[in-house]
């Protein structure tokens, strides 16, 4: 292989990635914590020493150019190779002091782990804990995270799993707002009351259709994709939400309702990559996870 033929600078090439996938400078430098002055300097560079334009400019953003547009897709060949790189550097790692960036959802980050890892920063207190509390599931291939919280079982062939066992969601509302309805709390009591939903899809119509519970889109007079919002929301009287029942159970403003209905039930996996399963330190916390959390679905 001709090593000189290699003519362009790695870093700016990963400033031209996150712009294109950013779609400005200014976005991008969010994202890789750097100055917009600093990329735009490394992205002219890099089509200086490559003899290309890669953007065209327009107002605050850019768009690729042909010539951008075919060259990214090696630019992001190459950064899933840096990832490789990394996680399989990172998995021979026998220290036990560092980052471990954990995803998961809104109610779990907020209700379940506090509680949950406290003993965990007690017992190794040189592991710093990154929490990334979103609906969304994080990539652990591009090191969005190092271990993750799903509720649905993951497919991908090089991630490490554990499934932590079921999930029982039930319906509540604030004793407020069962006070206004008075009604005698049967189904059918529900089906003018007001739900708070997550979207405008047909999801949860459909899950309560199927229980016998003939409620509509008019019913959802609430719309928060936030469940924690949506969750203090249903506490002030809005409605009739949803919540895992560990949650839900242990608030005192609200009352559970719909209990002659079959129940929610989802699942709970525990996720790293592959590679990060040898990391001692990513093993530590993935190994206390599973146990916690093994214990709380007993």
């Amino acid at each position: 292989m001709d090593w000189r033929s290699i003519n362009f600078d790695w870093n700016r090439a990963r400033a031209f990635l996150v712009t294109a996938q950013e779609g400005s400078l200014s976005a991008a430098a969010r994202a890789l914590d750097t100055t917009q002055p600093t990329l735009g300097r490394q992205v002219t560079a890099l089509e200086d020493e490559l003899g290309v334009v890669l953007f065209e400019r327009h107002g605050r953003g850019l768009s690729l150019t042909p010539t951008g547009l075919k060259l990214v897709e090696y630019v992001q060949a190459m950064s899933d190779a840096a990832n490789q790189f990394s996680l399989a550097a990172s998995g021979q790692s026998d220290s036990i002091e560092g980052n471990v960036v954990i995803s998961a959802s809104e109610t779990m980050a907020a209700f379940g782990l506090p509680h949950m890892l406290k003993p965990l920063r007690e017992q190794h207190p040189g592991i710093t804990l990154e929490i990334v509390a979103t609906k969304e599931a994080s990539d652990l291939k591009r090191r969005e995270a190092d271990i993750a919280i799903r509720g649905f079982r993951p497919l991908q062939p090089d991630l490490i799993t554990k499934r932590l066992g079921d999930i029982e969601v039930g319906f509540y509302a604030a004793h407020t707002y069962l006070e206004s309805l008075k009604t005698s709390q049967t189904p059918i009591d529900f089906l003018s009351a007001t739900y708070l939903g997550f979207d405008q899809s047909d999801l949860m119509i459909n899950m309560m259709n199927e229980r016998g519970l003939a409620i509509t889109h008019q019913n959802f007079g609430v719309i928060c994709e936030n469940h924690l919002a949506q969750w203090e929301m249903v506490k002030a009287g809005f409605g009739i939400g949803v919540m895992p029942i560990q949650i839900g159970d242990n608030e005192p403003l609200v009352e559970k309702v719909l209990t002659d209905i079959e129940p929610f039930i989802g699942e709970r996996w525990l996720v790293a990559h592959r590679e990060l399963r040898s990391n001692r330190r990513i093993r530590v916390v993935f190994d206390f996870l599973a146990d916690a959390l093994s214990r709380e679905s007993d």
